[in-house]
């Protein structure tokens, strides 16, 4: 009897080892993690200090840009005007109505601020990113760590790209479009900077976060998540959600802005195809290999 109460007495002492053990390890994730969070806090506030000494020219330039008719995409829509007639006058952009008015007292302070912070997270996406990496690598075997190894580098241009496509082509189109339309002429289109820089942000960063699609693709696909198969039956449903997307973040009513819009979605789609079977392809190749050795005599 004694004998039972010992080797019980023994067996809740090593249970109870495992459990601080464990409860250590998981702080010890806990405090990487807020080393990790911490280091990309600072490199945002970094960012974000210099988007205050060079504020004029965010301001004006980027943040301004899309709503003056000399814009980049505006000056390169006449261009084509010039070249292709067809296309028509009102292809050609060269009057932007609407009136940006501060309606707070403190709303251009703040429309500082909020700008500032923004510009900060943009540029400080790919150190986050980074720090992400570093955070997960460990936890990687070492094929998977060789498989992912360009996780920053892709998401990090896959980003830049959709904020470039989403800033030079959907935000200018969508301003265009929404300070020009009107329902009756004795309406003025008067709006707050507050409206006008949520609409840019959100167009502009929106746009780079719909470009990490092969990203989420490639992770769901190491996971077993997504299939290829999947993705190729579900293409036409694909097509009329990118179509409803495009048509939801550019609101014209023309069909060549919204397929301009719909066109690089469905090359990322087939892209994540592409990835998708990649992935599938290596892991039938790694399974196959593995039943032949234990197979082998």
């Amino acid at each position: 009897m004694s004998d039972n109460k010992t080797q019980d007495l023994i067996d809740s002492i090593k249970n109870k080892s495992k459990a601080i053990e464990t409860e250590m390890s998981f702080f010890d994730h806990i405090d990487v993690l807020r080393k990790h969070l911490l280091r990309a806090l600072l490199v945002t506030v970094i960012f974000t200090i210099l988007a205050f000494y060079f504020y004029e020219f965010i301001f004006e330039t980027v943040i301004m840009g899309p709503k003056k008719p000399d814009f980049w995409t505006y000056r390169m829509m006449c261009s084509l005007v010039e070249s292709f007639p067809s296309l028509g006058q009102d292809f050609c952009i060269t009057e932007i109505n609407g009136k940006i008015i501060n309606t707070e007292m403190a709303g251009q302070f703040t429309l500082q601020i909020n700008s500032c912070i923004m510009a900060g997270i943009v540029f400080a996406v790919p150190y986050l990113l980074f720090e992400l990496w570093l955070f997960i690598k460990p936890a990687l075997h070492d094929n998977e760590r060789k498989s992912a190894s360009g996780f920053v580098f892709f998401s990090s241009l896959l980003f830049i790209i959709g904020i470039l496509f989403g800033y030079f082509i959907i935000c200018p189109l969508s301003i265009n479009f929404l300070t020009n339309f009107s329902v009756s002429k004795e309406i003025e289109n008067t709006f707050t900077i507050t409206s006008y820089l949520s609409s840019v942000a959100t167009l502009t960063i929106g746009t780079g976060i719909i470009f990490e699609l092969p990203v989420v693709i490639y992770i769901l696909s190491k996971f077993g998540i997504m299939t290829p198969a999947f993705m190729r039956a579900s293409r036409r449903y694909a097509a009329v959600l990118i179509l409803v997307i495009a048509a939801i973040v550019t609101p014209t009513p023309d069909m060549i802005t919204m397929l301009v819009v719909a066109f690089p979605l469905f090359i990322l789609y087939e892209l994540s195809i592409f990835i998708s079977a990649y992935i599938e392809k290596k892991r039938n190749k790694a399974m196959n290999s593995t039943e032949l050795q234990s197979y082998k005599p």
